[in-house]
């Protein structure tokens, strides 16, 4: 074999390992990152089911001696965590639902129901949403205070009556519907409301399970307005709970673990149950932007 001849096989040997070496090294970044991200969560399930003082061992242990579930037995008997899970429950699940509601309506209307000054009130939300969360809070509550909902659950449900993201989301994908489809669905009586409920509830429902996903995870988890609005500790939602249990119980890591558990787990099911709805709304979300 001649010269050139060897430096071509040499170089199509290359070729071919190239194209395998680059996927590998994806992979194992990937794999490595994936373990990172897990690694605290795995952690906080094994403390939340060590025996007490074991999670404060010096380096502390990967898996617990003797596995116990006492400490979720005392967040739901002895600090009457229940309810504030069911607190918790009960706002996300409204407030989820209030959002989706508000939000596949107006961002049906925005997109494909014609009205004068739409396009300058759609501007006009969207600039809301420039303007921190927290900016709001005060005159919001002095409101809230004149109405006499403060320290009520209908008082932490306010935010979350509509949402500017969610009405911008769902507008988004709705653009994508064909406005034929609803000329002849008009054309063949239907109304409004029957085509809302028929042919565009339908088409939105990846984009409003991954809404869905969006809200329940930010209700749930939403610490700070729950703290502002709320004083009475029988209507505290599960992280304001947790949160008043850490001064009494900082040492328990146990069992502030087990508490973070609970927290997380509601989240988890949520994303598992609306996992394939949600990526296929992210999915058109982005074919469509």
């Amino acid at each position: 074999m001649s010269a050139g001849e060897a430096a071509g096989a040499a170089r199509a040997a290359g070729d071919r390992r190239g194209p395998g070496a680059a996927p590998l090294a994806l992979h194992a970044v990937l794999i490595a990152g994936a373990a990172l991200t897990v690694a605290p969560i795995l952690w906080m399930v094994s403390a939340s089911l060590m025996s007490p003082g074991e999670a404060n061992t010096a380096p502390p242990p990967l898996l617990p001696g003797r596995a116990t579930l006492e400490h979720f037995r005392e967040l739901f008997t002895h600090l009457d965590l229940a309810r504030a899970f069911a607190n918790s429950l009960l706002v996300s699940v409204l407030g989820t639902l209030c959002v989706l509601f508000t939000s596949s309506l107006a961002g049906y209307a925005f997109a494909k129901l014609p009205f004068p000054g739409r396009e300058g009130l759609f501007r006009f939300l969207l600039t809301a949403m420039l303007v921190p969360a927290q900016v709001g809070m005060l005159p919001l509550f002095l409101m809230l205070k004149q109405l006499g909902l403060v320290n009520s659950y209908a008082g932490v449900l306010v935010p979350w009556l509509a949402s500017v993201f969610g009405i911008f989301l769902v507008r988004q994908v709705a653009l994508a519907i064909p406005q034929d489809l609803l000329d002849s669905a008009r054309l063949d009586g239907a109304g409004e409301g029957r085509i809302y409920t028929s042919i565009v509830l339908p088409l939105l429902a990846p984009v409003l399970a991954t809404l869905a996903v969006f809200v329940f995870m930010s209700s749930w988890n939403d610490f700070l307005w729950p703290l502002v609005v709320l004083s009475d500790e029988r209507l505290y939602t599960l992280p304001v709970a947790l949160a008043s249990l850490m001064g009494e119980h900082v040492q328990d890591t146990e069992l502030m673990m087990a508490g973070s558990v609970v927290t997380v787990l509601p989240v988890l099911l949520v994303f598992v149950v609306l996992q394939r709805w949600y990526i296929r709304g992210v999915m058109a979300g982005s074919v469509k932007g």
